[in-house]
């Protein structure tokens, strides 16, 4: 037998006194709304002399949506594309915006940009810290029992990788047998 929602009796939180709930049904009506009197479109700027401001000058290689054509007049250069990321990331910007691949790439892309930069720091012999930068010695003493669990899915995936490239490599390293029928002695 189904019990619905309609054939039951109101709980006890149904049946409470809204109208002693300090602040209850603020929201119905305008003129109780503290924010309602500020919800308008706010005026445009006093004696502007321009319609849309000057255009930052490009000095950098700027990624332009398909979706929005031109470079909108200010623009991020700190970070202009480079390697094997930036090749991505030109891809992806091949791509609309509501197509899937163009945002997973751009991930995939942020993922090798991370290596690249530790690939850049080893060869300028800065030894960057990555275990501190994970933030593991705060996952080690807040959350240890995360930081185990994770550890230990780690330590069975590399294991996983480990046994099925020796696998791989026993299968390669194994005779090719010539004829037909051949058995192996």
């Amino acid at each position: 037998m189904h019990t619905h929602i309609e054939n039951t009796p109101p709980g006890p939180r149904a049946q409470a006194d809204r109208s002693a709930i300090v602040g209850w049904g603020a929201d119905l009506d305008h003129a109780l709304r503290p924010a309602y009197p500020m919800e308008r479109t706010p005026p445009r700027l006093p004696n502007v002399h321009w319609d849309q401001p000057s255009a930052q000058p490009v000095n950098v290689e700027v990624l332009v949506s398909t979706e929005r054509p031109g470079i909108t007049p200010v623009f991020g250069t700190t970070l202009p594309p480079r390697g094997l990321s930036g090749s991505l990331r030109r891809l992806a910007f091949k791509a609309s915006e509501n197509d899937v691949r163009r945002w997973l790439l751009l991930m995939l892309a942020d993922r090798i940009d991370v290596v690249e930069g530790l690939l850049q720091d080893l060869a300028q012999g800065h030894l960057p810290n990555v275990l501190g930068e994970m933030g593991i010695a705060a996952e080690w003493r807040y959350n240890r029992r995360a930081l185990v669990g994770k550890l230990l899915l780690l330590a069975t995936l590399a294991t996983a990788a480990a046994l099925i490239a020796k696998t791989f490599r026993h299968d390669a390293a194994a005779p090719r047998l010539r004829y037909r029928g051949a058995r192996p002695r």
